[in-house]
């Protein structure tokens, strides 16, 4: 998957965690995110993996109780390196829900 496939396998709730932003901009632009839908993706890539792992615990722990982690998809993409060759880079989503209502877990804020 090329840097543009990956960028465009989001929809709008979708947050694509780099190492430009402190974490919690990521965890903000999360909660934004879950104001207009009922879950988010996390993706990340390479190094971000950490951040992203970070982004979802930092979310569920201190700003949203009653979220859970719905789905972990972690996988190996191959991209173009600068050489002309090929080098394998790790990838992880992470998709964060609030459970289904009556559930026994804290409703929505």
């Amino acid at each position: 998957m090329s840097d543009e496939e990956f960028r465009e396998s989001g929809g709008r709730n979708t947050v694509f965690i780099g190492r430009q932003k402190p974490v919690m901009s990521y965890v903000l632009t999360t909660l934004t995110c879950l104001n207009n839908s009922p879950d988010v993706i996390l993706k990340a890539r390479g190094a971000a993996i950490s951040l992203a792992v970070d982004v979802a615990q930092i979310t569920i722990h201190r700003f949203a109780p009653g979220l859970r982690v719905a789905d972990i998809k972690l996988g190996t993409e191959q991209l173009q390196s600068e050489e002309g060759g090929t080098r394998n880079v790790s990838s992880i989503e992470i998709r964060l829900t609030y459970p289904p209502e009556g559930q026994g877990e804290a409703a929505k804020p």
